[in-house]
């Protein structure tokens, strides 16, 4: 059987060190567990071939499909601020590029396909809860309506992979805009490839900003571009209780798309200091650092620029700098305008910012749980009473003293009961992928049960909708379902 991929590559058309060319290695039993039949339609692909065996077979790597040109993409990075000069793709495989439905170009990448040379000893395999995390997680994340890389298929490989313990292989088929990272630029600025930065910058230019290049200066218009994603991707994270876990800037993608989900998580109690990764032992990337880090990682990619910008290095940073400063204003826009939507406001007035943060200071000191405390009090905002958001708050004045105030403020607006309610639930979502969930969906299939993993898949395909068979879905963790720590899938 002949599976078509109608690939029309061109980061594999750029010059030879941007990449190692690689096939995949073959695995012994490949049987797909999950195909994205919706997405494998939108990027113009048969779901019905795909879980065919032959499907599975290049869906794992065992088979490479016509027009595919492999490659595993060199970069650097800073990893928790220790600069890297080669990392790369030491255990995915682009096996190339199509046009979707929509006139996108999108990657297709296998991760746990094998070795490469950029593994530095690594085997290059994935083990099954690391790709089933990033399967889950990323289509939640899709489903939230946030910038991400996708899921297309995840396939199990027949083989063991040797982590503390034996575990069995997967491999996942990725999608995303394109895997472009603040450390590909870093790659080629860490070695002085002032040209092999330009050529870089203007493939990311023509593939993800083509209306840059109409600009006067089309290295700035990038930077300015890439800062206003991150900075939208980043407010939108803290609106659901993200925790990307480990942004490191080759964690970092050029598009604005969440990548590379390895100890990530989602919160239960609302804690802005809250740190799930065990390779985060400093908070680094405690969700409320994210903004900074952010802007951490977007200063390091000016800093790449720069020799695009001026022969006058002064000249440059000063131009790098103000795009930087826009940072700040950027992302406080995006997430006051989340908050405020959060918690039923449709116009700003002075005050408002206040009053948000004094709601977030009740949460934190009183433990609630953030996703629950907004989706009840979209309730409250309609025909609800106020127990199931009082009973968040471990001391329930504290949220009565607040919700005082709230209702003298909704009272400024025209809008109705029933508008309110309607537009807090669409933004507020009952379900996330809680991590007692996604562990026990992990455990499940490490026994060879995917039933939790399709349920799960299903309560979170439809995150703002009360789903009452699934209710449960929504409840936290009990205190011995707690989990304290998420490990990074490598």
């Amino acid at each position: 059987m002949t599976i078509h991929f109608p690939f029309q590559n061109t980061y594999s058309a750029l010059p030879a060190n941007f990449f190692a060319r690689v096939a995949p290695t073959p695995v012994a039993a490949p049987r797909l567990i999950k195909l994205n039949r919706a997405l494998a339609v939108q990027l113009g692909l048969d779901p019905d071939v795909l879980e065919s065996p032959e499907g599975a077979e290049i869906l794992a790597g065992k088979r490479v499909p016509e027009g595919a040109d492999p490659i595993a993409m060199a970069y650097a990075g800073h990893q928790f601020g220790q600069f890297v000069p080669q990392l790369g793709d030491g255990r995915a495989i682009l096996l190339g590029e199509v046009i979707d439905k929509d006139g996108v170009r999108r990657d297709i990448q296998l991760k746990g396909s094998g070795p490469t040379p950029f593994s530095r000893r690594g085997d290059g395999r994935a083990a099954l809860g690391p790709v089933l995390r990033e399967y889950i997680v990323s289509e939640a994340m899709y489903a939230l309506r946030i910038p991400t890389t996708r899921s297309l298929a995840a396939v199990i490989t027949g083989e063991g992979v040797m982590r503390e313990t034996m575990l069995p292989g997967a491999v996942l088929t990725r999608v995303a805009a394109s895997h472009v990272r603040v450390g590909t630029f870093q790659f080629f600025a860490a070695r002085g490839d002032t040209d092999g930065v330009r050529a870089l910058a203007d493939h990311v230019i023509a593939r993800h900003y083509p209306d840059v290049a109409k600009a006067e200066r089309p290295y700035h218009a990038l930077l300015e571009a890439v800062v206003a994603r991150q900075a939208d991707l980043v407010a939108r994270w803290l609106l659901v209780g993200f925790i990307h876990g480990v942004m490191n800037t080759d964690n970092t993608s050029i598009s604005g798309e969440t990548i590379d989900y390895g100890p990530c998580a989602f919160m239960d109690e609302y804690n802005p200091a809250q740190v799930f990764s065990s390779i985060d032992e400093m908070g680094r990337y405690a969700y409320a650092n994210q903004p900074r880090i952010a802007l951490w990682n977007l200063t390091r990619l000016a800093e790449c620029l720069l020799r695009l910008f001026s022969d006058e290095q002064d000249k440059a940073i000063e131009q790098a700098q103000f795009i930087l400063g826009e940072f700040a204003d950027k992302f406080t826009a995006a997430y006051q305008a989340g908050l405020r939507r959060k918690i039923g406001l449709f116009a700003e007035r002075d005050g408002d910012e206040a009053l948000i943060q004094d709601l977030l200071d009740a949460m934190a000191k009183n433990t609630a749980d953030f996703t629950l405390t907004f989706r009840t009090l979209a309730d409250a905002a309609g025909d609800a009473d106020d127990d199931s958001v009082r009973a968040q708050f471990t001391d329930p004045t504290a949220f009565d003293e607040w919700a005082a105030r709230w209702r003298q403020r909704l009272a400024d607006e025209p809008q109705s009961a029933a508008e309110r309610q309607a537009a807090m639930r669409a933004v507020n979502p009952a379900f996330i992928p809680r991590n007692h969930r996604v562990e026990a969906v992990i455990a499940a299939a490490v026994n060879n049960d995917y039933g939790p993993f399709e349920e799960l898949l299903t309560v979170l395909s439809k995150p703002y909708e009360d789903q009452p068979e699934f209710a449960a879905y929504a409840d936290p963790p009990l205190p011995d379902q707690r989990v304290l720590r998420t490990f990074c899938g490598t």
